[in-house]
This record gives structure tokens, sequence and C-alpha cells, in this order.
């Protein structure tokens, strides 16, 4: 890949808030490859960060969008309710104000690891929603609002959606999760029929155990290595590494490329031909 083959190109990226997050990484390996970058994040974002985070002096987005300007990129910093179409849109449109347009799409934002790890039978009817709206409503509206962007402009664009293993590899206890992400997978393959005779490619990337603050409750105990082991490389992989994936799918080389699910997860699930 050339080093800077995004020069030119607008990248708006959900779910930015953590310091030791895919988001971040996601974003930086854009502006790394020449993107501006519009950096999203929740309201209040600020507010769920740890004491870690804290301490470290990150502020959630806004330390990110100072990154990003420290790699020579130019961003914007955003909170958003993405369950909201309203504001989404608003989104887009600041970010096409600000830049002039909008030409990738990441779609990263997703709930929280915690209480939706529950048999079904014993997971709260409001707690399903909760999943689906952030996992799968969220980012129905983030396509649809930056592929009506993206058709107006009649340049094409790049269109990511990030998943999980989960999504592929049924596992008890993750019921909202798994069906949410899964649902991602039928709703690319939808847009790619849709966007692709106006130049815009809709792939989604499927990582498996990224070491990430998201899964820092496994760290006590034997948790982390039991989990390791069902890891044919024999670790968890990076969020760095999964971001240079995704750089690759944004970029000119992989213009041919569109309705794919890319699954990055150390071999843990392996997929005979179709």
């Amino acid at each position: 890949m050339n080093d800077r083959e995004l020069a030119g190109q607008v990248a708006i990226v959900t779910g930015t808030s953590r310091k030791r997050g895919l988001g971040r990484a996601l974003a930086l390996a854009l502006a790394a490859a020449g993107a501006d970058i519009v950096a999203c994040g929740a309201p209040n974002g600020a507010a769920r960060l740890t004491d870690e985070e804290r301490e470290a002096g990150w502020r959630g987005v806004p330390s990110l969008v100072d990154e990003v300007r420290e790699l020579g990129g130019r961003a914007l910093a955003l909170e958003v309710d993405l369950r909201s179409g309203g504001e989404v849109e608003r989104m887009v449109e600041r970010a096409a104000h600000e830049f002039g347009h909008v030409d990738i799409l990441v779609n990263n934002a997703a709930y929280p690891r915690g209480g939706d790890r529950v048999p079904l039978v014993d997971l709260p009817d409001d707690t399903w929603r909760a999943v689906v709206d952030v996992n799968l409503t969220a980012t129905m509206l983030c396509c649809k609002y930056v592929a009506r962007r993206m058709i107006a402009q009649k340049t094409g664009g790049s269109i990511v959606s990030m998943s999980t293993n989960a999504a592929l590899n049924a596992t008890a206890s993750f019921s909202a999760y798994s069906a949410s992400k899964a649902g991602i997978h039928a709703l690319n393959g939808t847009l790619a029929a849709e966007l692709g005779p106006h130049g815009i490619t809709c792939n989604v990337v499927a990582p498996g155990f990224l070491d990430t603050a998201r899964v820092d409750m496994l760290r006590t105990g034997d948790l982390w290595a039991r989990r390791v082991e069902r890891i044919p490389v024999g670790r968890a992989g990076t969020p760095e590494e999964v971001a240079q994936a995704v750089r690759f799918l944004c970029g000119p080389s992989a213009r041919w490329l569109t309705g794919e699910v890319l699954v990055i997860d150390g071999g843990e699930v392996r997929r005979t031909a179709r």
C-alpha cells in the first residue's frame, strides 16, 4: 500500500472514545494514510472513561483529534447518539460542511460488553433492544445517510462495518451480540448490491479476540489464558492489525472487493469453501 493512498479522502469513524480501543486504531491508520478524520463518540463519552485513561490524560474523542492533527491531518470531534436518525443525518451534514465531502465510513460503535452475556432465557427484553439498537440499527442509520451523501457526490466511496467472529461461531450467552452483528453481515450484502453501481464498496471486518480495554475483565485468574487457548496462533490480536485491513479495504487496491466478510481472528473460525 502507498503510504498516502487515502490523501484527500474524508473518513467518518464511529466508536472512537477509548484510549485502548479499536476505534482509535482505525482512525489513526486512516489518518496515517492521508485521510481527514471525523471522530465520533457517544454523548458524554468522557464520563465513561476509566480512571486509568484519565490518569494518562486521555480525554476521549478530543484526544484522538489531537493525535490525528499531529499526523498532519484535519480532524473533527463529534458526540452523536447513533441510534437517532436525525443526529446521524446532522453528523453527515456537519462532516460534509466541514471538509466538503465524505468518502469513507467505518462503523465501529458497539454496545459495551457486560450484562448482555447471559443465556437468552435470562436476558432482559430491554437489554436485547439496547444491543440491537447500538450494534445494528446505528450501523444501518450511518450507512443510510452516508450512502445518500456519497451517491449525491458521484465519486464513489467505501463503507466498512465492524462485526465479530462471534457472528459466525455461535457461542452460548452471546445471543444479542451475535445476532446483532450477524445482522450487519446481511445488511452489508444488500448494500453491496444497491451501492455497487454508484462505485461504493461495502465490506465487513469480523475480528476475533482483541487486546483492548473492552476485554479487561478477563485479565483476572486464568481467564485470559483460557481464552487465548482457543486461538491457533496463540495470542490475542491487536487493534492495529485489524486497522491495517480496514485501511486496505478503503484504499484504491480494493475497488473490486465488495460484499465480503473478512475474518481476522488468528484462525479461530476456519471456514471451508462455500
